[in-house]
């Protein structure tokens, strides 16, 4: 089969790879229709997550239908099924499972000994991601083998679109999840830094649960249309500056709500020497991230203010305003997705039109297009959002 393999630093090819087989009784075997390329996707095109290795196949983003099962799967899934696969690999039955926890799974990270040793106990295993969350083949493929896949996979019906369904894999519930943990208030100001794909998704959300405004922070004029589109008000952060315009549009108080979507990968700006000093130190490995919008969400927040982390980060950040942060009284909540825990429900706004995810795509390309694909979105050349492949 075609996949989209990792050979190093900015070097990502569509090879002929081995098909996928039944390895396991609870697995299955997806005809992938549909995949996507994920911002977390560039943390490994630029090798900034550790553990990757030559041949791994790409992508966590996918959806398509079921052409084998194994004889374990007890009739959850089977032969012609469509199903979108989320990004996390959850057994079901361990006790993160059962308390909803379905990325810290306790059972499917096959290299959890890798992750022990990194995080100080094992998080859940990953599609197309580093050996840390067990090395499995991703979906950017013609074919993927789901392991678990009793548990991890969504039923969606006929009729709707792929480009409806696709992201209930990963940005959707990711964008939601990220404002859900918030606790939105009638009377709060919610402010996110990064328009890129979770970004948007994160200001639709935000406005669905009900917060009085939604202010969006980038700098890319493709992305800040597409969140005034979504109903925020816009900051780029290149012609003013955040911390005094979100004071502003909030009466001197700070927004009682932040959301990081940029992560690990903060842009560089003369005008912000932390994020000078954040690259320089990466670049001599003594800093794994750049956390500029930590730090700028830590000092304007509201105190009593929440703070939700959905952007990755890989591993060491420098400079972090801890004493602001406790003296503040602020709460941070992070993580990677529950994709599980929140895919009824949004499943259900999408068959009752309350939104249509697919709004945020801007490129479908064949899969053998996908190499290119990456350039162009790291670059943000041609306006790129966000790019489905197409098997």
């Amino acid at each position: 089969m075609k996949a989209l393999v990792w050979h190093g630093k900015e070097d990502i090819r569509c090879d002929t790879v081995t098909d996928p087989e039944i390895q396991d009784p609870r697995d299955a075997i997806i005809k992938v229709t549909s995949c996507a390329i994920c911002g977390s996707d560039l943390h490994l095109f630029h090798n900034f997550i550790p553990g990757m290795l030559p041949g791994d196949i790409m992508g966590h983003e996918t959806m398509g239908e079921v052409v084998e099962v194994g004889s374990g799967v007890d009739g959850k899934i089977k032969k012609g099924d469509r199903v979108v696969v989320p990004f996390t690999i959850i057994c079901g039955e361990c006790d993160q499972c059962k308390r909803g926890n379905f990325s810290v799974c306790e059972t499917t990270n096959r290299k959890r000994h890798l992750a022990d040793k990194a995080f100080g106990h094992t998080t859940a295993g990953l599609f197309g991601y580093t050996h840390l969350t067990g090395g499995y083949p991703g979906g950017q493929a013609e074919y993927l083998r789901v392991p678990y896949a009793d548990a991890t996979h969504i039923k969606v019906p006929a009729g709707i679109p792929d480009e409806q369904l696709l992201f209930l894999s990963d940005i959707f519930p990711t964008g939601w999840q990220a404002a859900a943990q918030c606790d939105i208030e009638p009377t709060d100001t919610v402010a996110i830094w990064g328009c890129g794909p979770v970004g948007q998704m994160a200001i639709r959300s935000a406005i669905l649960l009900g917060a009085n405004q939604v202010i969006a922070i980038d700098c890319l004029p493709e992305r800040l249309s597409m969140a005034e589109a979504g109903g925020a008000t816009t900051i780029n952060f290149e012609n003013e500056s955040v911390v005094e315009r979100l004071n502003e549009l909030t009466d001197g108080r700070g927004p009682e709500k932040c959301i990081d979507c940029a992560g690990m990968e903060a842009h560089v700006m003369v005008s912000q020497p932390d994020t000078l000093l954040d690259r320089a130190k990466q670049m001599v490995m003594l800093e794994n991230d750049r956390p500029h919008v930590l730090r700028e969400m830590i000092y304007v927040c509201r105190p009593g203010g929440i703070i939700s982390v959905p952007g990755v980060y890989s591993g060491l950040s420098d400079k972090l305003p801890m004493g602001a942060f406790m003296n503040k009284g602020l709460t941070m909540r992070t993580g990677q997705t529950h994709v599980n825990r929140w895919t009824d429900d949004l499943l259900r706004r999408i068959e009752q039109g309350e939104i249509d995810p697919s709004f945020v795509i801007t490129h479908t390309v064949p899969l053998e297009q996908g190499p290119e694909m990456y350039q162009v979105f790291r670059d943000k050349r041609d306006s790129c959002v966000k790019v489905v492949l197409k098997p």
